[in-house]
């Protein structure tokens, strides 16, 4: 029986000079990047982590103080009355607002004149500062001198305090939240419909199938990655929905407490309170949710996204 020759572990060729060179020209270009993330986003949210377990007060002087700030989220209404508006603002403007951007993207695919203006003037709405469109249409849904309830007496009507009665209150923010999104989701969706190859609409057209089939068995499953991505983006965003709702609606209004949504809730206790560790803890609720219905969503995209 023939001795099996051990093989000798080839040693290990030293770096050139140049190799060197490179692996330093690489480590400084991301650093900028890695520094960032680490001071602005890795370190405040382990430090944040930590203040959510202890009672943190104006000054930071904080003392442990364990489960307290969560055991007090449990037991706290107007933590899960807030966190109840965040719900009903997600279920109401993701759907809503996915459904125009398709729609919109769709016709702005189309061969239509003035198309690049159109996309333009949509989008704009995306790219405007916050605080100017809270302000413009905060104008617009004035009781006593909006455009919105001028227009209504003009028919005959009477008018309504939309953003001081708690029915309609939050409503006139989806509206303003669904004007500044749709445009930015409209982008995506239209990159997506224009990655989507021409080959199968041919193919499509060669067999008879119309514009509308052309849609719902092409378009949408071929758009299912960027509906996907959409989905989870405005989902998060809806979750963070904050300086829209700050601008417009004061903390004297007496339907603050029907559009008070969890992040305004988390600002009221860390910057107008002082409580900041249970802010902190409030934060962790905001990431904890958003996180289980990212993963909710992750596991779910296997069954209805085509990569393919």
């Amino acid at each position: 029986m023939a001795e099996v020759k051990k093989q000798k572990k080839m040693p290990r060729k030293k770096a050139t000079k140049r190799q060197k060179m490179d692996w330093f020209a690489a480590y400084v270009f991301i650093a900028p990047v890695t520094i960032g993330l680490f001071a602005f986003y890795i370190w405040p949210f382990f430090q944040n982590l930590w203040f959510s377990f202890n009672d943190v007060n104006k000054f930071n002087v904080s003392h442990f103080v364990g489960l307290e700030n969560y055991k007090n989220i449990l037991t706290d209404m107007t933590i899960w009355r807030s966190f109840g508006n965040t719900l009903k603002y997600v279920v109401i403007t993701v759907p809503v607002g996915l459904f125009f951007s398709i729609v919109l993207a769709a016709l702005l695919n189309a061969g239509i004149k003035g198309k690049s203006l159109y996309r333009t003037l949509y989008f704009l709405p995306s790219v405007t500062m916050s605080a100017a469109v809270a302000m413009v249409w905060k104008w617009v849904f004035n009781e006593q001198m909006g455009i919105l309830n001028s227009f209504i007496k003009k028919l005959g009507g009477t008018g309504h305090n939309w953003l001081t009665d708690p029915h309609t209150a939050l409503y006139m923010i989806m509206i303003v939240g669904l004007w500044m999104s749709v445009g930015y989701n409209m982008i995506i969706l239209l990159a997506g419909i224009q990655g989507i190859s021409k080959s199968y609409y041919e193919a499509a057209a060669i067999d008879g199938a119309t514009a509308i089939d052309q849609f719902f068995h092409i378009t949408m499953p071929m758009l299912t990655p960027s509906i996907f991505f959409v989905t989870i983006t405005s989902i998060i965003g809806g979750f963070q929905v904050f300086d829209t709702i700050y601008m417009m609606i004061g903390k004297t209004n007496p339907a603050y407490d029907s559009v008070q949504t969890i992040a305004m809730l988390f600002y009221r206790n860390a910057f107008d309170y002082g409580y900041k560790g249970y802010a902190a803890a409030i934060s962790i609720l905001i990431f904890a949710a958003i996180m289980v219905v990212t993963i909710i969503q992750m596991v779910g995209q296997k069954k209805w996204v085509n990569y393919d």
